[in-house]
């Protein structure tokens, strides 16, 4: 059998590091000959031998970089399975074909559920496919188009990060007002107490593991394949204002200034 290529739609790239550290994880693989990775239009192109990695393979390496794959899913109801062989011939039928990342055959609803990639197969060659190994489809399943799909996953990632960007404005504004007046002495004594920085501490730790969560999780892949990336660089920064800040409120000997307001908007505007 040669090679094959396949084009993995990628979610949670955040910079052309990104990019690199995906193509890396891939290029890793045994059995993949050649992988390109584009930020730009957040999908991999990859070629690589089918008998020693498989589709499934390939998208688990994405996952364990930190990043994820658009996939769909989608039922197929079979006709001609007798016994548990049956079954398992269909889902090993499935499982081979480029794009599936994962077919589970149930014998006794006669149903086999498909997670595949949109664009690198469809449910056409699936049913194709069925029917080649002797058995059929009941009726043919109307397939969302690969556009659709990567619309929705790219709508869901906007959406979450919108709310996280907002939740980060509502906390860090607030903190960022109060710090900044009462460093230029615009407000009372009342500022200067010691309640004032527990305060801080209350409106930066939402923003710190909330609004920056995704920071961490990207640096700790990113770290973890031995590469470094902006995710690393944001969560070192913020960590730093944050604990100094943490550790000045617990041990007033150790410092006389907290800088909450600098992990908050640090988080804040970049998440813009």
């Amino acid at each position: 059998m040669g090679e094959q290529r396949v084009t993995l739609p990628i979610t949670g790239m955040h910079c052309a590091n990104c990019a690199f550290t995906v193509e890396r994880a891939l290029k890793r693989a045994g059995g993949v000959s050649d992988a390109a990775v584009s930020y730009a239009s957040e999908q991999a192109n990859i070629t690589f031998d089918p008998t020693l990695v498989n589709s499934s393979e390939l998208v688990q390496r994405v996952q364990s970089a930190g990043y994820d794959v658009v996939t769909a899913h989608v039922e197929l109801p079979i006709t001609g399975m007798t016994c548990a062989n049956c079954a398992a011939t269909v889902e090993r039928t499935l499982n081979k074909l480029p794009g599936v990342v994962e077919a589970v055959v149930n014998l006794a609803t006669e149903r086999a559920s498909v997670a595949y990639i949109p664009g690198a197969t469809s449910v056409a060659a699936m049913i194709q496919a069925i029917e080649a190994a002797g058995y059929g489809v009941v009726q043919a399943v109307e397939e969302q188009k690969l556009e659709d799909m990567e619309a929705q996953a790219r709508a869901r990632e906007i959406a979450d990060q919108t709310r996280k960007f907002w939740v980060g404005v509502a906390f860090s504004l607030p903190l960022f007002v109060l710090s900044m007046a009462r460093d230029f002495g615009l407000l009372g004594s009342w500022a200067h107490a010691a309640w004032v920085n527990w305060l801080f501490l209350a409106l930066a730790t939402p923003v710190q593991f909330y609004t920056g969560w995704d920071y961490y999780v990207g640096a700790y892949h990113a770290l973890r394949n031995r590469t470094a990336n902006m995710d690393v660089l944001v969560s070192m920064g913020s960590s730093i204002a944050y604990l100094y800040s943490l550790a000045v409120l617990l041990a007033p000997g150790a410092g006389h200034h907290v800088y909450f307001e600098t992990s908050a908007v640090i988080i804040t505007l970049i998440k813009l």
